[in-house]
């Protein structure tokens, strides 16, 4: 397994793993109407304008293995001087190897080195509690809750985690500390 640097031509594959994450983690949160339905369309949609034409600065990592994505991160800048990680999923069947903590952690040490001194942050439903109990695991701070507003008619509630802005240590396991330390 290797983390590499995506680019526009993943655009398919990505909205199919994201399509098949959301099916799973959210079948209990989101309609099954929206789930079943325009749901792969419209990760496709999304997918082909975010790297067809990419925002300044953001970043996309992927998870690979034998040619197959299992996961990947995508991360881009705010006008607030933050860093939204505004998605990280890992192929449903291949949870539980690791590669979310180290798409988490290619994440945070890219925005230390790409964005020094940024907090990078990211929103997650409340109600998807495998993913809240990850980020507390994995060192981020609840700093926000909030209601989702979903453009499907539909709202959530979620919380907001953020990672202060990090560096760094090359003798760790990848997962940046926090200046300072």
């Amino acid at each position: 397994m290797e983390i590499i640097t995506g680019g526009a031509d993943d655009a398919g594959a990505i909205a199919e793993l994201h399509t098949t994450s959301w099916r799973r983690a959210y079948a209990s949160l989101f309609p099954a109407q929206y789930l079943n339905g325009p749901l792969l369309a419209e990760r496709r949609e999304v997918w082909r304008a975010r790297l067809d034409d990419p925002v300044p600065g953001a970043a996309l990592f992927l998870a690979v293995e034998a040619g197959r994505l299992l996961g990947f991160v995508y991360l881009e800048p705010k006008p607030d001087g933050r860093i939204l990680l505004d998605n990280l999923h890992v192929r449903p069947g291949d949870t539980g190897r690791g590669l979310g903590r180290l798409l988490l952690g290619r994440a945070l040490a890219w925005a230390a080195t790409a964005h020094p001194g940024r907090d990078v942050y990211l929103e997650v439903l409340q109600d998807n509690t495998r993913a809240v109990a990850f980020y507390e695991r994995h060192g981020g701070r609840r700093t926000a809750s909030r209601v989702c507003r979903f453009d499907q008619g539909f709202a959530l509630p979620e919380f907001e985690y953020t990672w202060p802005a990090v560096a760094t240590d090359p003798l760790d396991d990848g997962l940046p500390a926090e200046r300072g330390q």
